[in-house]
């Protein structure tokens, strides 16, 4: 009896010394990682974008009583933040940090006890990599109606023909091989050699759709180059001061068409007076003007494109077709004489070749596009100055370049950074408010320093990443990757590592494109086949898509940081390898009418929403064929999950670290799925800080808290499913 009592009370000691090691255990520093955050938009620096020799306040959140001490690290220098405020969930803490006019970089280090970590670009880290540090550009700014804002590239001669007078003409010229030819069927595929093709679409076409476009949602328009140029596409200029009558106006028509017989272009009458009559081109100039008076009243800018590595050989300044040649109040071209006032805007490889000189370089050894030498010619890169600012002023009043090829411009890193330099320079002075957005791959993080571009067209960290999670192909659909598909480690790694390359200004306004003229339509994408016009044939391109994925991919662009940015006709359900397939004429008649109607209530939900433009990002999870990420202000919290899974997948997501309290609800603003889409709202309950989703196969979805909510309780559906969890379905 004894033993068996000494026995009890030993075990209970033992038991209340596992209790008591239990309680100890429980009471040690735990850091709450999911709390912090910080970034350097400005809901978490203040100003937003500061100027050079300012003061700027930035913050630090962490979870309320969480922490002991809170370092901002800047240039290598320790500074203790200080706790300013805290709400029911956090701390807030602040520094103050005095800027001269150069570049900061800076991580958080966070302390509890002796546990502490790192906070960069990347979220909680062990260790700092210099790549990921926050960044701060003093004086750099970028455009505010350009931040968020929802873009819609044209490509002219394909997108609507309102003005059949200006059609290019069978006959018109000879170019690359081959005569021009004027194509009467609006809905044939375009050719293998498609660059001499012309469908007839011009700036009377966009005219005519203005209230398409302004219906649809667009906030800017984007042209393909518009200059005179004898291709469709435009690449290859002919003159920068003019708008192609071609697109244009044409009001004197005079000249006969080339003969059949005839290549030389010095006999192509009709062509030489409709692009060297200054009639013609004054006309062209007065419609583009109409354009963007017309987009401006309805409340769209209007960027166009640039060329400036290389113009074409049709150019004036060299003019080897001779259409220039003898004509009055046009110089000699390079090409015809050594005297030429141009000879300097080209590189010669033999001088003794004149005249009529072929040796001129050409970019990338295509003597249709000659390379244009501005080191060899202080003329002709003021003159290009010129042209940076004419056509952002009055009368003209462009809100923006394009730029294509930008960084493949001079002969050297270190000259074309200073071109660049110089060209904002020009743009900005003219007017303050364009946008520069250049053509970029690779690391685009030398040009933007507030001093040369503001953004690019943002193929790294936002097609290409979205492309291989969604559908494994790559942008060209050159190449399919099993191993991509619906990695979202891989997603988020590419999108961290490509978006550390920008400063915040820059990638508010970076353009995310989905497809371009470049690349495949994406629609084409998701049917995984491997190839491009001429191996598998135009009609390839349109079997086996995936309109769900494709919804899920414009719900991302319609989300993620940036300008989202549409293709023409990608919001219609047009499919197209790349170049020239991704070229098809917009589908007038024909359009999906049902993927218009999504891509409206997409873009509604986008700009009625003020953290899809400038909010902060945080990403909430990554699971085989599934991400998800929330987007948020102060007042706004959007959740966005993406079900890439053939199957239904129910995930629990912890919210509260947004801001979202933890007994509250969500509401669904838009959801898309196999069968459609729907914009029902539908209210979730957010219990102890997590929310329970049922996805179903290849949807997404917007669930959203605003701390002060626009409609009414009453006017909101609850969606019901046993054990509380809330199913995401079409009702």
């Amino acid at each position: 009896m004894h033993e068996s009592k000494g026995v009890w009370i030993m075990n209970f000691e033992r038991f209340l010394r596992g209790e008591q090691h239990q309680y100890i255990s429980s009471m040690r520093p735990v850091l709450s990682k999911r709390a912090l955050f910080s970034d350097t938009t400005g809901n978490f620096i203040s100003p937003a974008e500061p100027a050079p020799y300012s003061e700027v306040t930035i913050t630090f959140r962490a979870k309320k009583n969480n922490l002991d001490r809170v370092f901002f690290v800047c240039q290598g220098q320790k500074n203790l933040m200080f706790k300013v405020s805290s709400d029911s969930l956090f701390d807030y803490y602040e520094y103050r940090q005095l800027l001269d006019n150069e570049k900061i970089t800076y991580y958080f280090e966070a302390q509890l006890g002796k546990v502490k970590c790192y906070y960069d670009t990347r979220g909680v880290v062990k260790q700092t990599e210099e790549h990921y540090y926050f960044c701060i550009i003093p004086g750099f700014s970028t455009p505010a109606w350009a931040k968020g804002a929802v873009m819609y590239q044209i490509y002219v001669d394909r997108f609507y023909n309102g003005d059949p007078t200006n059609d290019v003409l069978t006959g018109e010229y000879h170019y690359i091989g081959d005569k021009s030819k004027k194509v009467d069927d609006w809905y044939r595929y375009p050719s293998r050699m498609d660059v001499r093709y012309f469908y007839g679409g011009d700036l009377q076409g966009v005219l005519d759709k203005m209230d398409y476009l302004q219906d649809l949602g667009i906030d800017v328009i984007y042209f393909n180059p518009l200059f005179v140029s004898p291709s469709n596409h435009k690449y290859d200029i002919q003159d920068y001061d003019y708008i192609d009558p071609h697109v244009g106006k044409i009001v004197s028509e005079e000249g006969e068409l080339l003969p059949d017989w005839q290549h030389e272009n010095r006999f192509a009458g009709r062509y030489i007076n409709r692009v060297t009559n200054r009639v013609n081109l004054e006309a062209s100039n007065q419609m583009f003007i109409d354009v963007v008076e017309e987009a401006h009243r309805r409340g769209m800018r209007v960027i166009i494109d640039g060329v400036f590595n290389h113009c074409g050989s049709f150019n004036k300044w060299l003019d080897r077709e001779r259409i220039y040649e003898g004509k009055e109040g046009y110089a000699k071209g390079a090409f015809i004489e050594k005297d030429s006032p141009y000879h300097d805007y080209f590189m010669f490889h033999d001088e003794n070749r004149f005249p009529y000189n072929p040796t001129y370089d050409g970019w990338w050894g295509h003597d249709t596009l000659p390379k244009l030498n501005y080191e060899g010619s202080r003329q002709l890169y003021e003159y290009i100055m010129k042209i940076a600012a004419k056509w952002v002023s009055p009368p003209f009043n462009a809100d923006g370049w394009r730029l294509d090829v930008a960084a493949d411009l001079g002969h050297s890193p270190d000259f074309n950074h200073r071109f660049w330099r110089d060209f904002r320079r020009s743009v900005k002075n003219a007017n303050p408010n364009a946008i520069i957005l250049a053509e970029h791959y690779g690391d685009p993080s030398s040009w933007l320093q507030g001093d040369q571009w503001d953004t690019v067209m943002n193929y790294d960290a936002f097609m290409e990443p979205v492309t291989w999670f969604l559908t494994g192909m790559q942008k060209h659909s050159d190449d399919y990757r099993p191993d991509l598909l619906g990695n979202g480690e891989s997603f988020w790694s590419a999108m961290g590592y490509h978006t550390a390359c920008f400063a915040t200004p820059s990638l508010q306004v970076a353009m995310n494109e989905l497809s371009n003229h470049d690349h495949s339509r994406f629609l084409t994408r998701t049917n995984k086949k491997v190839g491009r016009m001429n191996t598998l044939g135009p009609g390839a391109a349109n079997e086996g898509v995936d309109k769900a994925v494709m919804r899920e991919a414009v719900l991302i662009q319609m989300t993620w940081p940036g300008a989202p940015t549409i293709y023409y006709g990608d919001e219609a359900g047009l499919c197209g390898f790349t170049d020239p397939d991704n070229r098809r004429t917009y589908p007038w008649g024909r359009e999906d009418k049902e993927m218009i109607a999504f891509h409206k209530a997409i873009i509604r939900v986008h700009k009625e929403n003020k953290e899809f433009k400038t909010g902060s990002i945080k990403w909430m999870l990554t699971a085989d064929n599934m991400i998800g990420y929330a987007r948020f202000t102060k007042d706004n919290h959007s959740v966005i999950l993406i079900n890439n899974n053939g199957h239904e997948m129910t995930k629990e997501l912890s919210v509260w670290e947004l801001g979202i309290p933890k007994q509250s609800e969500m509401t669904r603003l838009i959801i898309t799925g196999r069968e459609g889409y729907d914009t029902e709202h539908v209210t979730y309950q957010v219990t102890a800080g997590k929310i329970t989703v049922t996805m179903p196969p290849s949807s997404g979805v917007i669930l959203q808290h605003k701390n002060k909510p626009v409609r009414k309780q009453e006017d909101l559906k609850t969606n019901e499913k046993t054990n509380g969890k809330n199913f995401l379905q079409f009702q």
